[in-house]
């Protein structure tokens, strides 16, 4: 399975390569035309392209540690760090949304003038850019919460991009410069709903929550299903990683232990029935025996 993991994002390592340095050049574009032209809207979207450079660097070294090898003191390797790098991506992000919501807020009480072609030229730039690097993970982005996360980072930033054109065309043909600020809350408000999203499920990802995809009544109906067992308890399934999940379970076979061939199978058939793909069961055979793990609130 680590290979696995490490075949994906080997895939994508030039996407996140090409996507940084495509960013950091728009980045410094935005933010020089914005202080030119005196608009908080590129310059907020600046501030946002830059969370999302920081977050495909955090996501890109999270897919390097994940590749790293077992060893004594982690013996699950460092997996875990795809998740804590799609964590702290949307923590960051929450901060981008709070300085660009102050900054827009204190421009709509003190409005300035902006120059509304150069902010339609740069913003139109960053269509082009962000759009491009959205499709570089699109195929990627249903397998991978940190794929995910970059993907739908840059397609908000190209419609972002698209609303502070038209905002630009609006202030040229009105004056109406409080459309600055108001399209920077829009892009706060934006930024805000993308996160939330992805602050939830790697949140739950860290606190070893079952993966939505997941059922866990429909594995323990499964796993109860199986010949020969007439009980389970100490089921547990977690992320492993944001591409990779584990089970573990005791299962009460009072016949017997089924084989290694039979465990192997049944392995096999919860990687194809529910992406599980780490698997250990412990097979109980003495009902004598009572499991200090068998309460179903132990662990």
């Amino acid at each position: 399975m680590a290979d696995v993991q490490g075949h994906l994002h080997d895939d994508y390592g030039a996407a996140f390569a090409i996507g940084t340095v495509l960013n950091l050049g728009f980045i410094i574009i935005e933010v020089t035309y914005g202080v030119l032209a005196n608009s908080v809207a590129l310059v907020a979207d600046a501030g946002h392209n830059l969370g999302d450079v920081l977050g495909l660097l955090m996501a890109w070294a999270g897919a390097m540690l994940a590749k790293r090898a077992p060893s004594r003191t982690h013996t699950y390797g460092l997996r875990r760090a795809t998740i804590l790098a799609a964590l702290a991506n949307a923590m960051l992000l929450l901060v981008t949304v709070g300085a660009i919501a102050t900054e827009s807020l204190r421009r709509l009480a003190e409005p300035g003038e902006v120059a509304g072609v150069t902010v339609i030229v740069v913003a139109a730039i960053g269509i082009a850019v962000n759009g491009g690097t959205a499709l570089l993970f699109a195929s990627g982005r249903r397998r991978d919460i940190n794929l995910r996360a970059a993907f739908l980072h840059m397609a908000y930033d190209a419609l972002v991009s698209l609303g502070v054109v038209a905002a630009g065309f609006v202030i040229l043909l009105t004056g109406w410069t409080r459309l600055d600020p108001l399209v920077s809350l829009a892009i706060a408000a934006v930024i805000l709903a993308g996160t939330w999203g992805l602050l939830r499920d790697s949140a739950a990802m860290a606190l070893d929550a079952v993966p939505a995809r997941i059922n866990l009544d429909e594995v323990a109906a499964f796993l109860k299903a199986q010949p020969g067992v007439i009980s389970i308890h100490d089921l547990h399934v977690w992320p492993m990683s944001t591409t990779e999940t584990a089970l573990t379970c005791h299962c009460s076979i009072p016949g017997g232990h089924p084989g290694d061939a039979v465990l192997a199978d049944l392995a096999h058939q919860l990687k194809e029935r529910f992406g599980i793909e780490h698997v250990t069961i412990q097979v109980e055979i003495d009902e004598r025996t009572n499991c200090g793990l068998e309460p179903d609130h132990l662990v």
